[in-house]
């Protein structure tokens, strides 16, 4: 099989797991608890939360900045670590301490001039319904509330912390042609 071939259906097989039009997709928001790190989370005999992060949500992470897509971090969870972590990567627009996340998102979107069919939101909780609602694309890891599954147009198979933003991003590069692209894909 030739590699366009092999694209093409790694694209048919792809398409059938996110019912979206994934090349409309510029702009990906993620939240952090129970997206990016584990819903359940130690804490530090200071008090002070400990997050744990996947290795390859960090590889896809940098791979689509790479690629020119518009990453942001939206959470309610204000720590230095949030900003070490994904500034490593690439992601320069981190949004901690957001007790109202819709607003936020509304100004990351003005910002950088998206609609909301261009962007992708994965929250897994009640503070994340508002800005689900807002956008093209909504995503809920496999184990988010409720509520958020309710809303969500897909559901990663994923539960938050265990390969979310692969899964999504991956699915996204792929749909777009960009996966696996020999300038940027076999490096950090």
């Amino acid at each position: 099989m030739n590699k366009q071939n092999f694209v093409i259906l790694h694209l048919y097989l792809f398409a059938g797991m996110i019912n979206y039009d994934l090349t409309l997709i510029k702009g990906i928001v993620f939240d952090v608890d129970g997206v990016l790190s584990p819903s359940t989370i130690p804490l530090h005999p200071s008090g002070e939360p400990m997050r744990m992060v996947n290795i390859k949500d960090g590889y896809a992470l940098q791979l689509a900045v790479k690629h020119g897509l518009r990453l942001a971090i939206l959470t309610g969870a204000a720590t230095h670590a949030i900003e070490v972590r994904f500034g490593g990567l690439g992601i320069t627009d981190i949004y901690m301490g957001a007790s109202m996340k819709l607003p936020v998102l509304e100004q990351w979107m003005a910002k950088h001039n998206l609609r909301p069919e261009q962007v992708a939101y994965v929250g897994d909780d009640i503070p994340d319904l508002q800005v689900m609602r807002h956008v093209g694309l909504p995503v809920a890891p496999a184990d988010a509330a409720p509520e958020c599954a309710a809303v969500a147009r897909h559901i990663t198979p994923c539960k938050g912390g265990y390969g979310v933003a692969r899964h999504l991003i991956e699915a996204v590069l792929k749909a777009q042609g960009l996966w696996l692209d020999e300038q940027h894909a076999f490096g950090w």
